[in-house]
Order: structure tokens, then sequence, then C-alpha cells
């Protein structure tokens, strides 16, 4: 755990089964990471595409040496190499209603392994016999820029016979995101400030049927880097309690939108990064809390926000911060 200065350290109490990784996750910054030269990639997901396919993405992992390659673990068996500037893949010829875990691993330029990412859990559907219709195309697509660097789309859903397992996101020709077919927005990061882009949906079944793509949009990202507000947290809230003789903060905030569960979250104090809130297997999609020690001193002032990684394990914009007083 990392020690503030000044301060005891911070001892958490986390909900529904997070976690608090420290270096090892490759989640923390520069300055707090002792570990190789290349970490793990970060903001690995999986999302079954269909009866016999899942869907892995990931990020560069933060702060690392040149990435000249990644492999995909399939639980222990490697399932698929990929070159650097690549960070999603299709793995194919799973079985129907199986369970899988996924892990990814970054190679340097000089051939040295990093180390593998945390494993990402993901059920395939059942089959569906015999069926060759494909879903219908997807309704229109509607989006905005998010900033200079995301981009949130929303589309109408898409209709088949049997059911929409995933839908997949396009830039031109393109597959450059996935998500449940129970989802119809998506939070697209990565993107280039004051660029034009052109983005369309498919929806796919679990007989792997690919509709038609829906009308395409097009839309240009804001000049500069900085973080749309819609990759922020929102309803942030942060108040003090007293329990045993000391006293807490206890924080609740609702998660971007981002098309699927938000993994992480970097929690800061008064300035600075505290440390990486990593949720288990069961991230909340609605309201999510966290509460955390602070001291025994009354009348302490305290400033606390925090910020959600994203779907390519880059890190969103900031929560509003909120000011908090022990014993008021």
């Amino acid at each position: 755990m990392r020690r503030i200065p000044g301060r005891a350290p911070l001892a958490y109490t986390t909900c529904a089964a997070a976690l608090l990784f420290a270096t090892s996750c490759g989640l923390l910054g520069d300055d707090a990471r002792r570990g190789p030269a290349l970490a793990a990639p970060a903001g690995v997901t999986a999302q079954a595409g269909s009866a016999t396919s899942v869907h892995v993405m990931w990020s560069r992992p933060e702060g690392a040496a040149e990435v000249k390659g990644y492999t995909v673990y399939r639980g222990a068996t490697k399932v698929k190499e990929v070159p650097g500037e690549q960070h999603m893949v299709d793995v194919v010829g799973l079985h129907p209603r199986s369970a899988y875990t996924f892990s990814v691993r970054a190679e340097d330029t000089d051939g040295t392994l990093g180390p593998l990412s945390p494993k990402v859990a993901v059920t395939t559907p059942a089959a569906v016999a015999e069926d060759r219709s494909a879903p219908a195309r997807p309704g229109a697509l509607r989006g905005r820029a998010d900033g200079g660097r995301a981009a949130s789309l929303s589309w109408g859903a898409s209709k088949d016979d049997k059911g929409v397992v995933s839908y997949d996101i396009y830039q031109g020709a393109s597959k450059i995101h996935s998500v449940g077919g129970g989802e119809t927005r998506a939070l697209i990061t990565g993107l280039r400030p004051g660029t034009t882009y052109s983005f369309t949906v498919k929806a796919r079944d679990a007989a792997d049927n690919a509709s038609p793509a829906g009308p395409a949009l097009r839309l240009t990202t804001a000049q500069g880097s900085d973080e749309g507000p819609g990759t922020a947290p929102a309803d942030f809230r942060a108040t003090t309690r007293r329990a045993g003789g000391a006293y807490y903060i206890d924080l609740s905030w609702t998660p971007p939108h981002t098309g699927g569960t938000v993994p992480a979250y970097r929690i800061y104090l008064d300035g600075r990064q505290a440390t990486t809130l990593v949720w288990g297997d069961a991230p909340p999609k609605g309201t999510a809390r966290n509460s955390f020690y602070v001291g025994k001193k009354a009348g302490v002032r305290h400033r606390v926000r925090i910020r959600a990684q994203l779907p390519d394990g880059t890190w969103g914009a900031y929560s509003t911060e909120r000011s908090v007083t022990t014993g008021s």
C-alpha cells in the first residue's frame, strides 16, 4: 500500500468483493511501480462474439518500453500473436456454452517478455442449430465527440430470430470495439484530436451470422488532448463518519457508461493518487461505493476525487472534486 507523507497509511475497506492491487497489477503510475521495464498490458477485456468466438481487447502497458508484439493466452495455452500496434483479436474455434479465461503479455524490441496481465473470464453462449439467418441491420447510429480523444455512440437495437449476442463497432473497414448483445451504447477511446472519423455498427448472433452495417456516422473530435466529460464518473459524493474511535470517508458514484463494466478506479486524496481500486469478478453497473480510513483527528479537511479506467486501459476524466472535514 502506498504511503502518503505525513499521514498514516490508508486502510481501505471495499464492497462487492473489490480488491486492491499494487504494483504487480501494472495499474499504478510510474512513480509507484517498481517492476520490470515492460509491465502487463492494462484494461484486458473479453466479450463473447458468438457461440464459438471471443473478442479480446487490451491497451499498451503504461510507461513501458517500445512494444514489439503481444501474445494472447487462453488459460495457459498460447492462442494468438499480434504486432505491437494491434490491441484486439478474435479468438475462434471455441466450444459453445463454455467458460474460458484469457490473458495477454507484451514483448519488447529486445525480445524480453513482460508479465502476464490478470486473467479475465468469459462464457460463450449456447449454440443454435441450423441458424443461417443474420440479424437485422442495427438502427440509426448517433453519437458525439467526447473531448479530443473519445466518442460516445448509441444505436437502435437489432432484431434476430435467435437473439443478438454482440455488436461490433467499425471505424471505416476496421473493427475497433465489441459490446454484448444487451448493450446499445459504447465509448470509443484512443482517438486523435481534431480528426474526423466514420463509424458503423454490425450485429452478430450465436451462430456467428453478421448483419449488414447500420448507417454510418461521421464526427470530428475536439482540438486538444483533454478527456471528455463523458469519461468521468458521475454523481460523485463523499461524506465522513466516525466509527470505532476513527474517521472514515465514504464514497459513492455512478460509473461512466462505456458499453461494459469499468474494471478499476484511481482514488486521489488531497491532490495525490492514494491507490487504485480494482473490482473482482462483478464490478458494479449501478452505484459504486468505497470506504477508507483517514485517521482519528477531528477537524481535518480532505479533498477527494476519482477517475475510471476506460475500455482501452487509459484513464478517463476526473470526477468532480469533493471536500469533507472529519467530525463536521
